[in-house]
């Protein structure tokens, strides 16, 4: 912990006469932050401001709905990341609104830890019909891609809610209020895709940036840099992740990805349609594309598709407009026990991350 005082040292030796946002992409980043207690080291006049890094948080309502009904009507194997199983949906009052409901209604529903496991339940269940509902930034999306690449079983097919990273950033400075000064930018995304993916940051829009990893010493490096730019007038983006972290990235990851997948618009909850952001097989791997083998449960009598459910401000989290203990129903109607919105689910979630850290009632109590 040594250089991580001596980088504390650095921060508070600078001075700004106004406050100065940071925002974190990564949920992991958020994790970090909040497990070591950087919000109450820092100097006062530096704010963190959580990004949107949650797969799970921005993973389309539709999407889940759609491997509800693939499991309760097609009577598929329907195997997740553990996180999405208790991920809402919007129903009607005593309607299956989850996963984790759907199971507990009789429907084969499985989670998972790996890509690996999908296709050994599928090889393990030939006669049967299995859909890996797969949500996730590039770094679980490549894995998938290198499943594909090498081969599933017939039986096994991909529900596809992948995402890219940088284009919700985009959108944000795009929009000409971001509600941040500075970024760090996340260190998994980076490894795999090169961190030099975050340069329109700096190029287009004249922000600091910095890739940073996951221990207090590079998250603090990272806010140490960008705060140095902002002070000296340089713009450069900075990678404080460089043990893991290389120019270029992952070569084999990225190609997989090129050769699987297309890069497609795509629907982030709560936020609406970003251009470029999604991730869809290629017509190559039509015959295990669940979206073409099975029928679209979407019901036009539900709710708009992509709305969190009433009084959730989930999405407002999710961009970094307000912090977790400013939505209207934390603490409240939604905990981690009873989850109204997708941010109180996922361990990136920043509101679970914050509900972890103890701050248990709104900002407003």
């Amino acid at each position: 912990m040594d250089n991580a005082r001596a980088w504390l040292e650095k921060i508070h030796a600078l001075e700004f006469g106004r406050t100065i946002k940071i925002m974190n992409v990564c949920g992991g980043h958020e994790r970090s932050i909040t497990q070591a207690g950087l919000r109450g080291a820092l100097p006062g006049w530096v704010e963190l401001v959580p990004g949107p890094g949650c797969p799970v948080c921005v993973c389309p309502e539709e999407d889940v709905y759609q491997a509800m009904q693939l499991a309760l009507q097609d009577k598929v194997i329907l195997v997740a990341f553990g996180d999405m199983l208790r991920v809402p949906v919007n129903v009607k009052k005593g309607g299956v609104r989850s996963l984790a409901e759907t199971q507990a209604a009789g429907a084969d529903v499985r989670p998972i830890a790996s890509p690996l496991d999908a296709r050994k339940i599928a090889r393990d269940n030939p006669d049967r019909p299995v859909v890996f509902f797969a949500a996730g930034f590039e770094t679980t999306t490549a894995p998938v891609a290198a499943m594909l690449a090498e081969g599933l079983p017939d039986n096994l097919s991909i529900l596809l809610s992948g995402r890219l990273t940088w284009p919700a950033v985009a959108m944000l400075l795009d929009s000409g209020s971001p509600g941040f000064d500075a970024l760090v930018a996340p260190g998994h995304v980076s490894t795999v895709m090169g961190p030099e993916e975050w340069t329109f940051v700096v190029d287009r829009h004249e922000i600091p940036a910095a890739v940073a990893g996951f221990a207090p010493e590079s998250l603090l490096a990272s806010f140490y840099s960008v705060l140095r730019q902002l002070k000296s007038g340089e713009r450069f983006l900075d990678n404080c992740y460089r043990e893991v972290a290389h120019p270029g990235g992952n070569p084999t990851a990225r190609r997989l990805l090129a050769d699987t997948l297309d890069i497609v618009d795509a629907n982030w909850r709560g936020i609406g349609i970003i251009p470029n952001s999604g991730y869809a097989l290629k017509p190559a791997f039509a015959k295990h594309d669940a979206r073409l083998l099975f029928p679209d449960h979407s019901d036009p009598g539900r709710r708009r598709a992509g709305e969190m459910p009433p009084g959730c401000d989930c999405a407002q989290v999710v961009l970094g407009k307000i912090y977790p203990d400013q939505c209207r129903i934390y603490g409240k109607a939604c905990t981690p026990r009873n989850p109204v919105g997708p941010c109180m689910v996922s361990d990136e979630g920043a509101c679970r991350i914050w509900w972890a850290g103890g701050v248990r009632v709104t900002a407003d109590a």
